[in-house]
């Protein structure tokens, strides 16, 4: 007798270790339930718009956030920051946001999330490499005989450079007006401008094609960049996870190794 309640005891061990393995693999957070739709499905395919500055970065970060966050893909849209608030307002599809100045996003309050400064940064001037026109501070970018390139003032860092150049006195006359930093940078780089004004993180992402020349603090100016989940997000956790993220000190390490500042 003694034996057969032993075998079903036995027996119901094993029922009952068969039933918590299920139980357990679709146990999880509540966030996780919501953005998984099946067992191969991913957590969540995010879209985040993004300051075309924060490109290099946000491709490494996104790839870590991925990597621990397995089942989540994040897809980056780079543009101008100007455009990227165009696009929310237009209701293009997507979960977050993030811009290169307070001042877009608090344009589209209505649209996001409370947001979140992420990094800081500053302008430098960029020249050819080498520096051959030898620029050495905002003074020298008044030199008629210099081409000299400048992101339009619709953009985070054209307002930002006109900023610091009216500080100065300084009367710079581009020769062109840019969409976006990178846009600035790649005249630079391909030698159709002497010159310009970006970002310190953008000028590091091409250290063989131009020189960077500094601009002393009391002459400068600090750029934010916050990041916001968008209230018209499908995937409302994730995004608001990816978000959060973007403050921890994983993220934070990323950005600072690209040169960005401590938010």
């Amino acid at each position: 007798m003694s034996q057969f309640f032993t075998a079903r005891r036995a027996t119901a061990a094993i029922v009952t270790a068969a039933l918590l393995v299920p139980l357990t693999a679709c146990g999880g957070s509540d966030d996780a339930k919501k953005e998984t739709s099946g067992s191969s499905a991913p957590k969540a395919d995010l879209t985040v718009l993004a300051a075309s500055s924060l490109t290099d970065v946000f491709k490494k970060a996104g790839a870590v956030y991925e990597k621990e966050h397995p089942g989540t893909k994040v897809n980056f849209s780079f543009a101008g920051s100007q455009e990227l608030a165009a696009q929310v307002r237009e209701g293009a599809p997507a979960d977050a946001v993030v811009t290169a100045d307070t001042k877009t996003m608090d344009g589209i309050k209505p649209d996001v999330g409370s947001p979140t400064v992420i990094a800081k940064n500053r302008l430098v001037i960029v020249a050819g490499e080498g520096n051959p026109k030898k620029i050495d501070n905002l003074k020298d970018l008044t030199d008629s005989k210099l081409k000299v390139v400048l992101a339009a003032s619709q953009v985070p860092v054209g307002r930002y450079s006109k900023q610091v150049l009216d500080a100065q006195k300084l009367d710079v006359k581009p020769v062109s007006q840019e969409p976006n930093v990178r846009a600035v940078l790649s005249k630079v780089e391909l030698g159709e401008a002497d010159a310009g004004l970006v970002y310190k993180t953008d000028a590091a992402t091409a250290p063989k094609k131009v020189d960077a020349v500094d601009i002393p603090d009391a002459q400068n100016a600090v750029a934010s960049y916050p990041a916001a989940p968008l209230k018209m997000s499908q995937h409302a956790a994730a995004a608001a996870a990816f978000v959060k993220w973007l403050s921890t000190p994983e993220a934070q390490r990323i950005l600072q190794q690209a040169g960005f500042q401590k938010p």
